[in-house]
């Protein structure tokens, strides 16, 4: 009993860290997107403070970056 408990925390645990989106914007498209891994290629950055707990959090704040608002 005390491993499934273990067992449960510990997912819990990891759906909480991998629970993170960000609003990027593709250099060549000049077009904001929001994605749930971090990203890795120098084609996309990541937008101001453009790291978000949820997706709705994340599709507001893309709302109010300039940058994303501008195109």
């Amino acid at each position: 009993m005390i491993g499934t408990l273990v067992f449960a925390a510990s997912a819990a645990a990891e759906t909480a860290v991998a629970a993170e989106f960000y609003v990027v914007r593709d250099a060549t498209t000049k077009k904001c997107t929001i994605v749930d891994t971090k990203p890795t290629t120098t084609t996309t950055t990541i937008v101001d403070n453009g790291t978000f707990k949820t997706r709705t959090e994340a599709e507001t704040g893309m709302k109010t970056m300039k940058v994303c608002t501008s195109n």
